[in-house]
């Protein structure tokens, strides 16, 4: 008589992956019993692995009221987030980076999240930490910049 595995011509189950499916369907099973979960030493407080928070309230409120032109209408120019067309007369709100959109269509967007939908340009938010951290990749970049042109200034 043959053994499962040779009738079913299939390998028996490495223990270590047989561990990692146990452990997926745990984690399941967790999420959809609202248990509480160790997640051990994951560090929510880098910014590079969260969600940025929402746009300032302020910045939100203030954004630009645009009327859209004759020609904007005629050209079908057209709410990013719904994709309906905007039409001749109709008020919309510009952001910074000049993209237009909805009202309904972007406030609850910039509730979320503080960055452009389409080109990802981040607005202010509320949140010091997250300010300082923006403040602090800008100088990395900047950093990385200098050194990448000085390396290429002592090559050529």
């Amino acid at each position: 008589m043959a053994s499962y595995f040779d009738e079913h011509n299939c390998e028996p189950t490495v223990a270590e992956e047989q561990y990692r499916q146990n452990a997926l369907l745990e984690l399941a099973r967790s999420l959809l019993n609202g248990l509480d979960i160790d997640l051990g030493d994951v560090d929510f407080t880098d910014w590079d692995h969260r969600l940025p928070p929402p746009a300032s309230k302020k910045v939100v409120d203030n954004l630009p009221k645009v009327t859209v032109t004759a020609e904007q209408a005629d050209a079908a120019l057209k709410c990013p987030v719904c994709l309906l067309e905007f039409e001749e007369g109709e008020t919309v709100r510009r952001l910074p980076c000049e993209h237009l959109f909805h009202s309904a269509c972007i406030i609850p967007w910039l509730n979320k999240t503080n960055s452009c939908p389409l080109c990802r340009d981040e607005l202010p938010t509320d949140s010091q930490e997250y300010e300082e951290y923006k403040k602090d990749k800008a100088r990395r970049k900047q950093r990385e910049h200098r050194l990448g042109y000085l390396h290429d200034a002592m090559y050529t």
